[in-house]
């Protein structure tokens, strides 16, 4: 018998209070910076969050009804509103997806947007270090126009 060191739905609510600390993080920016701010050829955070959107729920899609989209990460959100409008919309839709996987099923080898092959819940942990690592972005932006990011470790 193998021990359990975290269940699926605390690894759920472990990647959800990593959405709402990133939320936090957009709404620190002012507009103009959210969209155009960057060190060192770095792309501006609202680049950062699009990919996030690109990935999540239509990787979580995929690892529910096998239908493969191809990766774009090019989403027609211009505005800090329309960004966290759709960040919400795609946690609501991200719970929803997770919750139709079943826990036999985060072993099972699968390749997303025709290109990632790896287990599913290889997938789920590149998604939430995807965004910690984006954030910490974020942040270090943040710091450089002098504004405060949120605390790391506020997650709920």
């Amino acid at each position: 018998m193998s021990a359990v060191m975290i269940t699926k739905s605390e690894l759920l609510q472990h990647w959800l209070g990593h959405r709402k600390l990133t939320r936090k993080t957009i709404e620190k920016f002012p507009e103009k910076e959210l969209f155009e701010f960057s060190i060192g050829g770095m792309r501006p955070f609202s680049a950062l969050i699009k990919e996030l959107l690109s990935i999540d729920v239509p990787g979580l899609k995929e690892m529910v009804t096998g239908e493969t989209s191809p990766f774009n990460h090019d989403l027609p959100l211009h505005t800090k509103e329309e960004l966290l409008t759709k960040w919400d919309e795609d946690t609501t839709k991200i719970a929803a997806y997770f919750n139709k996987i079943n826990e036999e099923q985060l072993h099972d080898t699968i390749k997303l947007f025709g290109m990632y092959e790896f287990t599913i819940i290889s997938h789920l942990l590149y998604f939430i270090d995807n965004e910690i690592h984006h954030r910490g972005q974020g942040f270090v932006y943040l710091r450089a126009l002098g504004i405060e990011p949120p605390f790391f470790w506020d997650r709920y």
